[in-house]
């Protein structure tokens, strides 16, 4: 009967954490535990906050359809995934966040982004309108589609760029230099 009762308090608890884990609140942004893009339903695997010179930016988190080994892993899978961006801070506006992203892409290819320009061009198109406090961009990759940017849950482009792009993509926040090594952490669920 104790075992009985140790293995039912063992599974509550594992249910419990199970629960907590799917859903979470950073900063303030309520993210769910499971999201649906274009079809595919999409796990969070965890979240972390983008933060500059002691001032929170952004929440970004990482959408999965399965739990990978490593950051390299994820980077390299031709699998439907995403990165979303709650932006937390009326710091934040078109021009820097161009600019941080096109840092991030020089990081992703080891400053050799040529092969990929007229990707990273058609991408950044994602954030030439304002960017206010409040909006989320949805950064997905579809294998059959490719990189395929949301705004506010508005589909705002897609850029077929192939496994090279989708790579550099999400090298930004996961690859060997990452645009914070705590964001890749934390949405890896290492925090």
């Amino acid at each position: 009967m104790k075992q009985m009762l140790s293995l039912a308090f063992v599974l509550v608890c594992t249910l419990a954490v199970t629960a907590q884990a799917q859903e979470m609140t950073v900063k303030g942004v309520e993210l769910p535990g499971t999201i649906d893009v274009e079809g595919n339903e999409l796990s969070l695997n965890g979240a972390g906050i983008r933060s500059k010179w002691f001032m929170s930016l952004y929440v970004g988190s990482l959408y999965l359809p399965q739990e990978f080994d490593s950051a390299q892993a994820i980077v390299e899978a031709d699998q439907p995934m995403a990165i979303q961006l709650d932006i937390v801070s009326g710091m934040i506006n078109s021009e820097n966040m161009t600019e941080a992203t096109m840092e991030g892409f020089g990081n992703a290819t080891d400053g050799n982004m040529e092969p990929i320009q007229e990707d990273v061009d058609a991408f950044m198109s994602l954030f030439e309108e304002e960017i206010k406090e409040g909006d989320q961009f949805q950064i997905a990759y579809l294998p059959d589609d490719g990189i395929v940017g949301y705004k506010n849950g508005e589909r705002t482009g897609t850029v077929d760029g192939g496994m090279r792009f989708k790579k550099a993509v999400f090298g930004i926040w996961l690859g060997e230099v990452p645009a914070q090594e705590s964001v890749k952490n934390a949405m890896m669920g290492k925090d």
